[in-house]
């Protein structure tokens, strides 16, 4: 009982932590919504705010890069998504990138508010929605931003670390725009802070897998289903390397099926 108790209150303490780190940056995400070419330097501004929350909250964190990216290249970044831990790591990443994330995130408190300036959202169940998020995507490639596209299309799964079905929306616009997909795999993420609604945090070593970029130089929309297998396959080899343990009883490749259409 005791132990659930101080679980409780470490774990409280840490969404604190999050909200204080939010309320101190937010000085210089307001200036990045009110002068535009400040929006180059966002990405300094996820790193602290990703920096100060998980060391204030006691969580060590590891990078390992197969590949460095590179400030003056585009991506579409894309990774596994299990939890909301996932939007925070990804602000180690040294690239000027917006996310594409879902629009129940705008009601947060303050959070919310920065996030639809600053990034593109979505209704996922709304098809016009889903366009016009597409659009916004290929606009923000045009302007020389990359992207961070969970292509499950959220937290989808219900067994993870296994991945729910790929979505086309981040292949589509890595092939129009010709820009690499950079594949990024988060191991643990899933049992440090479960998707369950309780936020409650496990501690223990977050660490994030910065894979070899797939080029798409020269593919065409008929390519699409078979870039969405190449990155699926990294991504959940990664996986299961750090997840021996876990019960994988299905086929990577029926969860990447052709034809998942949306963001």
């Amino acid at each position: 009982m005791i132990k659930k108790v101080l679980h409780r209150i470490y774990s409280t303490y840490s969404l604190c932590m999050f909200g204080v780190g939010l309320l101190l940056m937010m000085p210089f995400f307001m200036l990045m919504i009110w002068i535009k070419p400040l929006q180059r330097y966002l990405y300094i501004a996820q790193h602290f705010w990703a920096a100060f929350f998980l060391a204030s909250s006691f969580v060590p964190w590891s990078i390992r890069y197969h590949y460095r990216p590179r400030r003056n290249r585009q991506y579409v970044i894309c990774s596994n998504h299990f939890s909301i831990l996932d939007i925070v790591t990804m602000g180690f990443l040294p690239i000027n990138a917006i996310f594409v994330g879902k629009r129940s995130l705008t009601k947060v408190p303050v959070f919310g508010y920065m996030f639809r300036k600053l990034h593109i959202t979505v209704d996922r169940n709304s098809l016009k929605d889903r366009y016009r998020a597409l659009q916004k995507s290929m606009q923000a490639v045009d302007r020389g931003l990359s992207l961070v596209m969970f292509p499950e299309g959220g937290v989808q799964s219900d067994n993870p670390p296994q991945m729910a079905r790929f979505k086309e929306g981040p292949f589509r616009v890595a092939i129009e725009k010709q820009i690499p997909i950079l594949p990024v795999t988060f191991p643990y993420n899933w049992l440090i802070l479960p998707d369950d609604k309780s936020y409650l945090l496990y501690p223990q070593t977050v660490r994030m897998v910065v894979h070899q970029p797939i080029e798409t130089k020269g593919m065409r929309l008929e390519d699409l289903p078979d870039l969405q297998q190449q990155v699926y396959r990294v991504i959940d080899q990664e996986l299961k390397k750090y997840n021996r343990n876990e019960d994988r009883q299905a086929n990577p490749a029926e969860n990447c099926t052709p034809g998942t259409a949306g963001v």
